[in-house]
């Protein structure tokens, strides 16, 4: 393979949402920082995030209530010190996002909270409504953008990790039609999610799975992949995107409906439309089959239409621009793949089982959420394990002798290159496997039909190299998908968001955490 450039920084960083981000804020003052991203630094999960973000900063809530959510929603497989760390350290990184001017919404001179399902306090921070990750987000990139040790990369895209005797050493990027290989001291992960395996998805195009990958073909456990968090409320209408509608709104007072107008989720949980997600998406899921309908409704007509506009501006006009008016109709929703709680398998400073090897964010499992996450969460672990990483990464390389670097090959195998219509086929016959069968509800036998699917796209796009965004994106695609459905298979009992209609209850040994790594050719869960 034609090597075009070779780079050298002190710290890699694949991903530049608020894990990434906050990262390179803390790494720049040890050395040069790369941040690398596939598409435009402003597209990731972030951008996208509405509800908020959960902190416990306000006068009726503590540091030790937010923790007792954060573990009853994760259904008893949190881990306890991840989530000390996250509740804990919070305030103190929301805090510095406010020095750095971060605009969250205000009731006269107080931060505004608001509730969301399965929190026992108003507790989430919100900036222009919904707009929270956008805010965010933009708060983060001013601040790098004053940095001159961060440099970045955009539209470099990692095809793998240089691994050699068991060390990270760097990433190869592609950018255009050239690779690049990036040597560095410490390289932290920082991709997001996968929620794009799924048919149905509110994350961004770009969120294919890729860190994930990149980590299991390096020899990377990773961890709880079967628990994937399905938000209850996207937008469902024929051709449009399933755009989120915010839990906030349920949290405000929004009603669930069936195609019938019968309000139901009472008769699922006491806490109705406020019950933890995986309980509110599989209600939805079992009155649309009920009703055989494609889609609940979501019904705001009752409140007030000018709290409505003000509260969710962005919801407001982004429905509208579908025909839509919140204030006036139900709106059309069904299920939308959101988060995975599972990942790349780190310890409480990013550390993987790779040396040299860190991630943050969503790509990694730290054991945060457990086997579900509690709403807003997600903005938070970034900020804090983003920070967190940062420091692993700069004691790793304190610690460690410079690698030693070469010239030699490092990636080989036979080049492949596919039809842009044939790759998209594929991916669109995945998506909607893994929606219809490794989705919301499952069963043995849906699994195992998922399976035999995957397997064979899988044994054929793994042993290959591609020199194309796309197919790439596919080939990590079909790897998140394989780990996915194997976990989901070897979990027979039912707990947080994985539920499986032919073990629906927890069984003995429920508790323990499945991992998933490569070995040879075959896939290892222990």
């Amino acid at each position: 393979m034609h090597i075009s450039e070779t780079i050298h920084t002190d710290y890699l960083i694949i991903g530049s949402g608020v894990a990434g981000l906050r990262a390179s804020i803390e790494l720049c003052s040890k050395g040069n920082v790369l941040v690398a991203t596939k598409d435009l630094p402003t597209e990731s999960s972030t951008e996208y995030a509405q509800g908020g973000v959960a902190v416990a900063l306000s006068d009726e809530d503590e540091i030790g209530i937010h923790f007792e959510d954060t573990i009853k929603a994760g259904d008893g497989l949190c881990n306890e010190e991840a989530v000390k760390i996250l509740v804990s350290e919070g305030p103190e990184r929301i805090i510095e996002l406010i020095n750095w001017g971060a605009e969250f919404d205000k009731e006269g001179l107080k931060l505004s909270f608001t509730l969301e399902a399965a929190h026992s306090r108003k507790r989430i921070l919100h900036a222009h409504g919904d707009s929270t990750g956008r805010e965010i987000e933009r708060v983060l990139i001013k601040k790098v953008s004053t940095m001159r040790k961060i440099k970045k990369a955009s539209f470099a895209m990692a095809v793998d990790l240089i691994v050699e005797e068991g060390r990270c050493i760097g990433a190869l990027l592609l950018r255009g039609k050239e690779i690049i290989k990036c040597f560095s001291k410490a390289t932290i992960l920082a991709t997001g999610g996968a929620g794009q395996v799924y048919s149905r998805t509110t994350n961004p195009r770009v969120i294919t799975g890729d860190g994930m990958a990149m980590a299991f073909r390096a020899g990377g456990y990773l961890k709880d992949m079967e628990f994937v968090q399905f938000h209850p409320t996207a937008l469902y209408a024929p051709g449009i995107p399933a755009f989120l509608l915010s839990e906030a709104m349920r949290g405000e007072g929004a009603i669930l409906r069936n195609i019938n107008g019968e309000t139901f989720m009472k008769n699922y949980h006491p806490l109705g439309e406020l019950a933890p997600r995986d309980v509110v998406s599989r209600a939805i899921v079992s009155e649309m089959i009920k009703t055989q309908s494609t889609h609940v409704y979501l019904d705001l007509t009752h409140l007030d239409e000018h709290f409505l506009k003000q509260r969710f501006p962005t919801i407001y006009s982004t429905c509208l621009k579908f025909n839509f008016d919140i204030t006036k109709q139900w709106i059309p929703v069904s299920p939308a793949a959101h988060f995975i709680m599972g990942g790349v398998e780190t310890d409480t400073d990013g550390r993987t089982n790779i040396e040299g090897l860190f991630a943050a964010g969503e790509v990694a499992c730290t054991g945060v959420h457990g086997g579900n996450r509690l709403a807003s969460n997600s903005l938070l672990e970034g900020l804090v394990y983003g920070y967190r990483a940062a420091h692993g990464a700069i004691n790793y390389v304190e610690d460690k002798q410079p690698p030693s670097l070469n010239d030699k090959e490092v990636i080989s195998g036979e080049i492949l290159y596919m039809d842009s219509d044939e790759i998209m086929n594929v991916r669109k016959e995945l998506r909607q496997t893994m929606w219809e069968r490794v989705g919301v509800i499952r069963c043995g036998e849906s699994l195992s039909m998922a399976k035999n699917r995957i397997t064979p796209v899988y044994d054929k796009l793994s042993k290959v190299i591609f020199l194309d965004p796309l197919a790439l994106e596919l080939k990590n695609m079909i790897t998140v998908d394989l780990l996915i459905t194997e976990s989901a298979l070897a979990r027979k009992n039912s707990v947080g968001a994985h539920y499986r209609t032919d073990y629906k209850e927890k069984f003995p040994g429920w508790e323990k955490h499945l991992k998933i790594r490569k070995r040879d050719r075959y896939i290892e869960i222990f």
